[in-house]
């Protein structure tokens, strides 16, 4: 087949799957509107959509979303969606079968239990009451329970590939435990499969919102397309310990206020999931919610994505066990920021564990205090976190480079006619590509372009390469901020 004829069968593909997925929308915020889902903060239009956020589709930052149809301003309400419309373990264990089979099945852990309400749900196809809900979910989560071995060796870093390998044993252990009670209530084969427990372990995992009575959470219609904004550093982390003293004086009514305008949460007075503005929108800009502080790692495990910018974000680099012996700190608070910054516990274990033994006892109050103890000790921590960065940089199997020309080339995949071909010609990672070809599992490559698991595993892998790259960007800029306090120090000895 030459290019041309695979162009011409494409683009009718193409076109037909977007007006399939233009009636997936459309059934489904009929649907969600017939449940009582509105955005209007007219108290008389119970349920409508349309007048404050529409869902729209935004490439570059999220995928599917909700877009501002008019001006909103912060604090407003966005959306408002009753109890009756919620997804939960109560309302889907209304089923008498269900509800029967689940009582004997008492260990089960909440969300095992969530996950196999959903997928008795869809076994009944149609007749789901949940059914357009259900149809326009997504077809796959890049979480991090869905890596398959090529994608965490990907991720380079130790801690990271360990938190993926965990994160897919964890998974693997939950279908097993709930496979007995998934063939009680007789699921046709392919929702059986560890595949499908995924898909639906990846919609609580990344859909699923807070309330009080189910530790497992809810699906929310409609307030689950809320893309992801980061929110600021923690004021309580240890790197705001100046501001925590303004931030106790602050009353606690404005405080609580102040929260309640800015993200969403179950409100009993009005028994409904509701939705606030956390900034000004001007009309067509993308509504976005926070849902927590998470790591890059984190968001990889839970929602499967991460952000470049990622003002939360934390890097781990190996640390000799005696310096964890001469401080009190948390393990997880021993990590470099985003900006290259070491954290004040890190700064702190450091400059104590450089200190002479014979005088920690004496001036371990100033390390934790986060003061500096001398000049010489401080060079010294700074060397020694440059130093330390080196060598991780060195030993990692690719440079920020070659990071980068891989993530072009794999951004280009999809487009290659031959990939057996362009892959001679990949970048000095070539063998990575390799064991990309081997882990697709297709005995053709020119398969590769048609076929959906090969997509995905694709996505997986640009996820990886972007997570360790930035975790390298991390590390280069701890360098260079560590290079500068050494310089200054040292100007100021001179």
């Amino acid at each position: 087949m030459n290019p041309s004829e695979s162009e011409a069968e494409a683009k009718p593909k193409a076109q037909s799957e977007e007006e399939e997925e233009k009636g997936r929308l459309k059934r489904f915020l009929k649907w969600a509107a017939g449940l009582g889902v509105s955005d209007s903060e007219n108290p008389e239009s119970c349920s409508s959509l349309g007048h404050s956020v529409t869902v729209s589709y935004f490439p570059d930052s999220g995928g599917r979303g909700l877009v501002a149809l008019r001006p909103i301003s912060r604090g407003e309400l966005l959306l408002r969606v009753p109890k009756s419309a919620l997804i939960t373990t109560d309302s889907l264990s209304k089923d008498e079968t269900l509800s029967l089979a689940l009582k004997a099945h008492p260990s089960l852990s909440p969300a095992q239990v969530l996950t196999v309400c959903l997928l008795y749900e869809m076994n009944k196809g149609k007749a789901s009451p949940c059914h357009p809900y259900l149809l326009y979910l997504p077809r796959s989560y890049a979480i991090l329970a869905a890596f398959g071995e090529f994608e965490k060796q990907a991720l380079q870093v130790d801690y990271a590939i360990w938190a993926a390998q965990k994160a897919v044993s964890k998974a693997e252990y939950e279908w097993k435990q709930a496979s007995t009670l998934m063939k009680e209530l007789k699921l046709k084969p392919r929702l059986l499969t560890f595949r499908a427990w995924i898909w639906v372990t990846g919609t609580i995992s990344s859909r699923t919102l807070h309330i009080p009575w189910d530790e497992a959470g809810c699906l929310c219609p409609v307030g689950d397309l809320f893309n992801y904004a980061a929110p600021g550093e923690d004021p309580n982390g240890f790197e705001n310990v100046d501001n925590l003293q303004n931030e106790y004086a602050k009353d606690d009514l404005d405080t609580n206020h102040s929260q309640r305008l800015t993200d969403g949460a179950y409100e009993e007075d009005a028994a409904a999931y509701c939705f606030y503005a956390k900034k000004n929108y001007k009309m067509g800009e993308q509504v976005l919610l926070s849902y927590g502080t998470y790591t890059n790692l984190e968001l990889l495990e839970h929602y499967g994505f991460l952000l470049e910018d990622n003002p939360n974000e934390k890097v781990f680099i190996p640390l000799e066990l005696d310096i964890h012996c001469f401080s009190s700190w948390p393990k997880d608070s021993l990590y470099i920021h985003q900006n290259g910054r070491p954290s004040f516990a890190l700064m702190s274990a450091l400059r104590l564990w450089a200190t002479p033994p014979y005088q920690r006892k004496s001036i371990g109050h100033l390390a934790y205090s986060g003061s500096q103890l001398s000049q010489g000790n401080e060079i010294s921590v700074m060397k020694w976190i440059a130093k330390k960065c080196h060598a991780i940089l060195k030993d990692m199997p690719t440079s920020i480079e070659e990071d980068n020309s891989l993530l072009s080339f794999i951004d280009k995949i999809e487009d290659f006619d031959n990939l057996w071909e362009r892959g001679k010609a990949a970048p000095a990672s070539g063998g990575e590509f390799c064991n990309f070809l081997k882990a697709s599992g297709l005995k053709r490559v020119d398969e590769i372009i048609s076929s959906g698991g090969t997509k995905l595993l694709i996505d997986r892998w640009k996820l990886a390469v972007q997570w360790r790259r930035i975790y390298k960007k991390v590390l280069v800029d701890c360098i260079s901020h560590c290079t500068n306090i050494i310089n200054s120090l040292s100007c100021k000895n001179g």
